[in-house]
């Protein structure tokens, strides 16, 4: 109880208030061993009440989109296609990469998870339907997806620890930004489709290396430019450093970033 009593002060000293839409991304290392995660899950939930809604990233495992990216060799390949089940939005695990937070959240009662493999968003809370539903499988960061919606709910990402590099909003002002030649990739994935294991083909901008080969760690270097300017102060949540930023004001800063880099690195 006292754990959680002073994880909800240092949540609401952040600025979680009742009613809040939020992106999380916590790490657990930072954040440190007497907290578990379950903790921070509900502590925000407290917060945030019926009227709020948490969300999460939680992707899928590689295997899911590794057909045609070229990281295969062809033998490799046709053993996926063989033996890959088909995805299951609601009961395929989180990426191992993300973190435990994301599989915690992803199996808590009355969550809900949007149908894009890569892309995956988990939510729940009185907007999570309208956030994950109908995800579009093709360019899945962007125009449409549960990303947009945080922003178009006026909502906030939640940063506990989390390195500033692995902010997922910035793949949304990446997509949005007219931006020319952007890179792209084709993938397949496995779905079910009528009861039956279906291979179907994604386009995609390049999220793993970014639209464009931009200069190590430019999403951090974005994130500490827009903290500095915006005056958001850092506090922190168990160890870890915290900040709550608002996501639609965190897009307008971001994306003339972008387009302007794009002038600077080709591809």
């Amino acid at each position: 109880m006292k754990t959680m009593n002073i994880l909800t002060e240092q949540l609401q000293d952040l600025g979680l208030t009742h009613g809040d839409t939020i992106m999380l991304h916590a790490s657990m290392r930072a954040i440190g061993k007497e907290t578990r995660a379950e903790d921070i899950i509900q502590a925000v939930l407290d917060i945030i009440g019926s009227t709020g809604t948490l969300m999460m990233y939680i992707g899928c495992e590689p295997e899911f989109e590794a057909i045609g990216r070229g990281k295969l060799t062809p033998e490799q390949e046709l053993e996926l296609l063989q033996n890959c089940p088909a995805f299951d939005p609601s009961s395929s695990r989180a990426r191992k990469d993300y973190g435990i937070v994301a599989e915690i959240f992803r199996q808590w009662p009355g969550v809900v998870v949007s149908g894009n493999p890569g892309a995956r968003i988990a939510a729940l809370g009185s907007k999570a339907e309208w956030i994950v539903a109908d995800h579009p499988l093709n360019y899945g960061y962007g125009v449409g997806s549960p990303l947009a919606r945080l922003c178009e709910a006026q909502g906030k990402v939640l940063l506990l620890g989390s390195d500033l590099d692995q902010v997922t909003l910035l793949h949304y002002a990446e997509h949005i930004a007219p931006i020319a030649n952007k890179r792209i990739v084709d993938f397949k994935v496995p779905l079910n489709i009528n009861g039956e294991r279906t291979w179907i083909d994604v386009e995609e901008y390049d999220t793993s290396i970014g639209i464009r080969r931009w200069p190590n760690r430019f999403f951090a270097t974005i994130l500490a430019k827009y903290l500095k300017e915006h005056e958001i102060q850092l506090r922190k949540v168990g160890h870890a450093e915290s900040y709550l930023i608002d996501a639609q004001s965190l897009m307008g800063f971001a994306a003339p970033i972008f387009v302007k880099g794009a002038e600077i690195h080709s591809c």
